[in-house]
């Protein structure tokens, strides 16, 4: 189509200045002005660099130079219209390090806006900027990523990038920036290994990091690190650059590339993939973002009455079945795998993704390398989505090889979130013992169990704790009155146990391990750092519970049954055995996943009086873990005392 005939089409469409968006864009319009090239935003080199814009209903495009991240404008260079709704300006010379942003005339309105594609910006995010993306390679930077056969061998440990080291017992160089997480040899109290040394000795496989890409809050700002700031970064602003208030120098365009950089690199070399908690069902404000003031009315959904869609509760929704607002996710996302060399992706929000677009990011990941992890929150929100389109737990089976996270696993075994003095299973709740059973076959179709949502097992994310609501011991306070600390230790040693032990793939929260406390801070999104930051003290305190976090992460790594990969498989050799109430044994037979035992029999016992069950005559069974709960063992009896997991074998 020539310009004129866009141009024409345009028109077809009114006043795209004033639209509320609700009945201009329809497929029609992405049919028009659907543009797939892959060089939206700069296109570098040293000898001349390429802008290019999408902004259909743009009337006239220029590109704003300044002299600094916050300096004065220094020229406006107008805009050619070229294909689809595009606008571009080629420049002769070396452009490296130049600040801009986009300029457009909608309607009667002038806006100025910063690339969406933007992939280095200044300080605060506010101008974007031209930078030779090959001087931010660290020292060492490698193409490799750490092996995983699959899904459900990772174990995902959740971490904020501040938390880890801004304690001040932390011993990093590096407190609260992405270079505490790639320090060696840090130390806290009692000489305890802290920062990425701690992390590697827990044995985990993947570091999810909360949002990590620039940010937009009132309670960051990149000018003054000098101020104890804090937010978990939920807010995007710009998609496809480094958080600035992490790196050492938030002037500096490309440190702030080169020290995430540098940062995985060290995750990776220590074996460790990293996850990139991402946020493409909302912008931080729907008013003010660059999609708003470049594009009026198109990125973002809307209600009949012409106010937001607001599933997500912050105000607005990204419309993620529109043509260029899907392109930009998936190509957001491949970038960062790319560039960053990410090993995954947690959606957030993921229910308020169309499904088109969650499949499309996993055929391209799968270009790159299929072992990318894709898990998200599957929530069902309200939204002006059709919901056949919401990429939601009622639409797994649509959504092969993306991991949901399985609440109706952590309100079982906990007790629910939102009504804190109820009980779960491993707290004396009653009644849970059959919805336990569904997150332990990792929420797939099984006989006897109703099943969830699952069609295989690296659909389900069991976890009991993530920056979300409370922390496992926070909730276990307040739903245990009258329950000793020691008694609240062992309901959480247990919790802990059968996510690792459970099909499917198993999450936990930093520090979830030494029973991490926010202060009965619920959701702690902009709590002060002494809320939210890692307590390297506790963590001294509690070495015989992280201890035992380790020992769970060795008994799930050791043991293949524990990580069955196909429905199939668990259908065939997970057997469920009686039990009592407030118990669940069952078997995992026949060298199960190619176990080298036999036979496992695992017992998730939540009585705290003596307990007697009867065994399955499948042989000789001896204790493998969970020793000191076993009064006696029988050849086909066992009696245990106290709340917490029992594993027997059958060796031959």
């Amino acid at each position: 189509m020539s310009v004129q005939k866009e141009m024409d089409v345009v028109t077809d469409y009114g006043d795209l200045a004033v639209t509320d968006g609700i009945s201009v864009f329809d497929s029609k319009f992405d049919e028009a002005f659907y543009y797939d090239g892959d060089d939206l935003g700069v296109t570098y080199t040293p000898e001349q660099t390429t802008f290019r814009l999408w902004a259909p209903t743009a009337s006239e495009a220029s590109v704003m130079i300044y002299d600094s991240s916050d300096g004065a404008l220094v020229e406006r260079k107008p805009m050619v219209r070229d294909v689809r709704g595009t606008w571009v300006l080629t420049v002769n010379g070396d452009c490296n390090h130049w600040y801009y942003t986009f300029g457009v005339q909608v309607g009667s309105q002038w806006n100025e806006a910063v690339d969406p594609y933007a992939k280095a910006v200044g300080v605060n995010g506010d101008r974007g900027v031209v930078l030779d993306l090959s001087s931010t390679r660290p020292q060492r930077w490698t193409e490799d990523r750490p092996l995983l056969a699959a899904p459900v061998d990772a174990v995902i440990y959740e971490l904020h990038v501040k938390d880890l080291s801004i304690h001040p017992q932390s011993g990093s160089g590096y407190p609260g920036k992405f270079l505490g997480l790639a320090e060696s040899g840090t130390t806290g109290p009692d000489g305890i290994p802290t920062g990425l040394d701690y992390i590697s000795g827990l044995g985990v496989t993947h570091v999810q990091l909360l949002p990590v890409y620039d940010y937009a809050t009132e309670s960051v700002d990149e000018t003054k690190p000098e101020l104890p700031q804090y937010n978990w970064g939920y807010d995007p602003k710009n998609y496809n650059v480094p958080e600035g208030s992490y790196a050492t120098d938030p002037y500096s365009p490309e440190l702030r590339i080169r020290e995430l950089k540098q940062t995985i690199q060290a995750l990776h070399d220590r074996g460790i993939r990293v996850i990139m908690d991402v946020v493409y069902n909302h912008v931080y404000d729907g008013y003010l973002v660059n999609f708003t003031k470049l594009v009026p009315g198109y990125y973002l959904r809307y209600k009949e009455d012409g106010t937001f869609s607001n599933g997500s509760f912050c105000g607005n929704e990204c419309a993620s079945e529109r043509a260029m607002m899907s392109k930009f996710i998936v190509d957001s996302v491949v970038y960062w795998a790319q560039e960053y060399h990410m090993d995954g992706f947690r959606f957030d929000l993921m229910g308020l993704t169309d499904i088109a677009t969650m499949n499309e990011i996993r055929r391209r990941l799968d270009k790159i390398d299929p072992s990318i992890m894709m898990i998200g929150e599957g929530w069902v929100m309200d939204t002006v989505l059709p919901e056949a389109q919401r990429a939601n737990q009622s639409n797994a089976a649509l959504l092969p090889r993306i991991g949901q996270f399985n609440d109706g696993f952590r309100d079982t075994v906990k007790g629910d979130i939102f009504v804190y003095s109820l009980k779960g299973f491993v707290s004396l709740g009653r009644g849970f013992e059959e919805k336990v059973k569904r997150g332990i076959v990792g929420g797939i179709k099984y006989e006897g169990v109703i099943a969830q949502y699952a069609t295989e097992p690296d659909q389900t994310v069991n976890y009991v704790e993530c920056h979300d609501n409370h922390t496992l011991w926070d909730k276990l306070v307040l739903s245990t009155d009258g329950h000793t600390d020691e008694e609240r230790r062992s309901m959480h040693r247990l919790a802990s146990a059968m996510v690792l032990t459970s099909q499917g793939i198993p999450f936990i929260h930093a520090g979830q391990e030494f029973m991490r406390t926010k202060q009965g801070v619920e959701n702690s999104y902009k709590s002060s750092i002494e809320i939210n930051q890692m307590d390297w003290q506790r963590c001294a305190e509690h070495q015989s519970d992280v201890l035992y976090m380790c020992s769970l992460i060795k008994l799930r790594q050791s043991h293949p049954a524990f990580r069955l990969r196909t429905a199939r498989e668990i259908r065939r050799h997970l057997h469920f055995e009686q039990a009592p109430d407030h118990a669940i044994a069952y078997t995992l037979r026949n060298h199960a996943g190619g176990d080298p035992d036999r036979h496992l029999y695992v017992l998730y016992n939540a009585n705290p009086e003596p307990t007697t069950l009867e065994l399955p005559e499948l042989g000789d069974w001896e204790v493998h873990f969970g020793n000191e709960q076993v009064i006696s063992l029988k050849k086909q009896q066992i009696q245990v005392h106290g709340v917490g997991m029992v594993v027997l074998a059958v060796h031959s």
